[in-house]
């Protein structure tokens, strides 16, 4: 692999990273139960994302 494409991995899992911390902020901060669960949805969903980048370093 590259270095460009080793700055682009690492550049995703940031990414990825942040998105989860946004989505559980969301979850722990929505009054909304309908709302509260979908952000879980989603932190879970990056999650699985981030776990997978990391299973292909």
């Amino acid at each position: 692999m590259s270095e460009k494409e080793l700055l682009y991995v690492e550049d995703s899992l940031g990414h990825a990273q942040f998105l989860q911390t946004l989505a559980n902020t969301a979850a722990t901060q929505l009054s909304d139960n309908t709302l509260k669960e979908k952000a879980g949805e989603v932190e879970c969903k990056v999650k699985e994302i981030f776990e997978g980048f990391m299973r292909l370093v």
